[in-house]
C-alpha cells in the first residue's frame, strides 16, 4: 500500500504541531514552581484581602456577595496574565537561543507553528484557571450558570492574549522588552476591566471610557457564564473577543511569513 504525498504532508504537519505542544507543556510542568504555583498564591492573597477583608465592608456588588462577584474576575485575571506571559517568555526564549530558526526553515507552515505555541499558552492559562477556581471554592460557594459560555469565553480569551503575547515576543529584542506591555498596558487595562467592580458604579464619562476597554467585555462575559450577571450585552462581548482573535491571528501569521524580528 502506497502513501500519497498529501498523507505524508498531513502526518509531517501533525507530528510537527505535536512536537511544539509537547515541548511547551513539558516546559510548563518542568518549572511548575514558577509557572503554576505563584499565580495560585497571588490569587489566594487577592481572595483574602479583597474578598474577605475589604469585601465585608463593601457587602454586595451587582446584587450579590462581593466575594462571589470577584471570583470570575480573578480567574480571568490569572488566565489573561498567564496566557500572555507564557508565550512571550517561551517564544522569545526560542529567539534568544536561536533555535527558532530551525522552525522557520522546517516544512511546518506558520499557522501550525503559531498554533503550537498558542496551544501551550492556553494549556498553562487553563491549568492556572482551574487552580484558582479550586482556591475560590474555599472562599465562596461558586457554581456555573452556563457551562458552554464559560468554557468558550475562557478559551477564546486565552487565545486572544496568547496571540498578543506572540506579537510582543516577535518584536522584543531583549528580555526587558517582554515586560513593557504587561506592565504599562495589560495590567492597567486588566485592573480597570471590571475585575473588582461593576461598571454601573462609574460616573457617565468613566463608564464610556471603561466600555472602550476590551477586557471589560471578556470579564463580564465570563461573569455571565459563571454567575448569570453581566454589565454588557453577551452577544457584543463574544463578537469583540472573536474579532480580536481573528485580527491578532492574522497579524501573527503575517509577521511569521515575513520572518519579522527573527532573521538577522
Amino acid at each position: 500500500m502506497t502513501i500519497s504525498q498529501g498523507e505524508v504532508s498531513a502526518r509531517t504537519y501533525w507530528i510537527g504541531y505535536q512536537t511544539i505542544v509537547i515541548k511547551e507543556v513539558t516546559r510548563i510542568l518542568r518549572i511548575w514552581a514558577q509557572t503554576l504555583i505563584p499565580p495560585a498564591i497571588t490569587m489566594t492573597l487577592y481572595f483574602v484581602i479583597f474578598g474577605q477583608l475589604i469585601g465585608r465592608r463593601i457587602g454586595e456588588m451587582g446584587g450579590m456577595d462581593y466575594m462571589d462577584f470577584i471570583v470570575p474576575g480573578l480567574i480571568m485575571l490569572s488566565v489573561i496574565t498567564n496566557s500572555y506571559g507564557n508565550i512571550t517568555s517561551s517564544f522569545f526564549g526560542a529567539k534568544f537561543g536561536r533555535h527558532v530558526e530551525e522552525l522557520l526553515i522546517s516544512p511546518l507552515p506558520p499557522i501550525l507553528i503559531l498554533a503550537g505555541y498558542v496551544t501551550g499558552a492556553v494549556f498553562r492559562s487553563l491549568f492556572v484557571g482551574v487552580l484558582v477556581f479550586g482556591v475560590a471554592a474555599f472562599f465562596s460557594d461558586i457554581s456555573i450558570h452556563n457551562w458552554p459560555v464559560t468554557l468558550a469565553v475562557v478559551v477564546l480569551t486565552a487565545v486572544v492574549f496568547a496571540l498578543g503575547g506572540f506579537i510582543n515576543a516577535i518584536f522584543a529584542q531583549k528580555f526587558d522588552d517582554i515586560a513593557i506591555i504587561p506592565t504599562f498596558v495589560l495590567q492597567p487595562l486588566t485592573y480597570l476591566g471590571g475585575v473588582f467592580f461593576s461598571v454601573d458604579l462609574l460616573p457617565g464619562f468613566w463608564q464610556n471610557v471603561a466600555l472602550a476597554n476590551p477586557i471589560l467585555y471578556m470579564v463580564n462575559a465570563f461573569r455571565y457564564g459563571m454567575l448569570g450577571v453581566t454589565d454588557v450585552p453577551i452577544a457584543i462581548a463574544f463578537a469583540i473577543i472573536v474579532v480580536f482573535a481573528l485580527v491578532l491571528g492574522s497579524i501573527c501569521l503575517t509577521l511569521l511569513h515575513r520572518g519579522t524580528g527573527m532573521r538577522t
